[in-house]
């Protein structure tokens, strides 16, 4: 079956289509920089790469703070605080929203990322193909986490680490590196370090 379009030519079926799925969407997503409902989300994980910064949070005896995660996708386990960036967001914003929604205060951080990694997994369905740029961030002295009542199982339960946990996740494998590795944690007004808003 074709269709013929107001322009007069002929045009197949499967382009109205899709044409009619992108109207649905744009529909139900009308500014995608508030973020995406979980279904387009996925479907779009499945599609294109995702592209998301992690905190590497140091405190000045080079302890690293983690948080427990217990999800389907990325299972049980340690992982850096993290999040993706969405539609418009600048990296700095997604740093800061990150620092505030996963640790309850603003970091400090250097402006430059320290790596910046593929993450593919193949075997998973969705949200399996990232670009990960890991920043180095910095807490106030006096900081403890508040992890408001979770327990140690808990998804977002927030502990300070000496060296890498045996349960990290495989995800962040590529950071185990990072986490053996004492760093000098520098005071909040360092040279370059800018500040969460």
């Amino acid at each position: 079956m074709k269709i013929i379009a107001s322009s007069g030519k002929v045009r197949p079926t499967g382009c109205r289509v899709l044409e009619q799925a992108v109207e649905v969407l744009d529909s139900a997503v009308p500014n995608p920089s508030k973020g995406l409902p979980d279904e387009v989300f996925y479907y779009i994980s499945r599609m294109t790469p995702m592209v998301n910064v992690d905190l590497l949070v140091k405190d000045k005896k080079g302890r690293t703070l983690l948080a427990w995660r217990n999800d389907p996708y990325a299972g049980r386990g340690w992982h850096l605080p993290g999040g993706i960036i969405r539609f418009l967001e600048t990296l700095e914003n997604r740093i800061n929203q990150v620092a505030l929604q996963e640790i309850g205060v603003p970091v400090k951080f250097d402006p430059a990322p320290l790596a910046i990694n593929q993450i593919i997994a193949p075997d998973l369905p969705v949200r399996n193909h990232f670009i990960s740029i890991l920043y180095s961030c910095y807490l106030p002295e006096t900081f403890t986490p508040d992890n408001k009542g979770r327990t140690a199982t808990k998804a977002g339960y927030l502990k300070w680490h000496d060296s890498c946990p045996d349960d990290l996740l495989p995800f962040h494998d590529i950071y185990r590196n990072w986490l053996h590795t004492v760093q000098p944690h520098h005071h909040p007004m360092h040279h370059g370090i800018r500040h969460g808003s």
